[in-house]
């Protein structure tokens, strides 16, 4: 299971629409190392004037490698955190995740860390398994 729903949200959503605010809370508490992740690099990226900032280290366990995959492949969790940190997230592997200025979404830069030549250039022999 992806996520830890509190009965409370759960029940919101089964009558209407549920707050964004709640959701990213319900990601922050179920997926705690895809979310010290995202925001470490975030803050990274905030805290330079670079296009992009990255996390280039692999997760320590197949458990931490989970909360990346399942909060990046999930379309609902990767746009609200993109909405909550106001950025664009990238993912190449089980542990390469980018965070994008706004800005900077289709420039050069972009262009090339998404591309399928960008994609296989990330990949080693070592990151097979991930």
């Amino acid at each position: 299971m992806s996520l830890t729903v509190p009965s409370d949200l759960l029940q919101a959503a089964e009558s209407g629409p549920v707050d964004d605010e709640a959701f990213v809370t319900c990601v922050r508490d179920s997926l705690p190392y895809a979310w010290q992740t995202i925001s470490r690099v975030v803050a990274e990226l905030q805290s330079s004037d670079a296009e992009f900032a990255d996390n280039v280290v692999p997760p320590p366990s197949e458990s931490e490698r989970g909360q990346l995959l399942r909060a990046l492949a999930s379309d609902a969790i990767r746009s609200s955190l993109e909405r909550h940190f106001g950025v664009k997230l990238a993912f190449q592997n089980c542990h390469r995740i980018a965070a994008f200025r706004l800005s900077a979404v289709d420039s050069d830069t972009h262009r090339r860390f998404v591309s399928t030549r960008g994609q296989l250039l990330n990949q080693s022999p070592e990151l097979r398994d991930c």
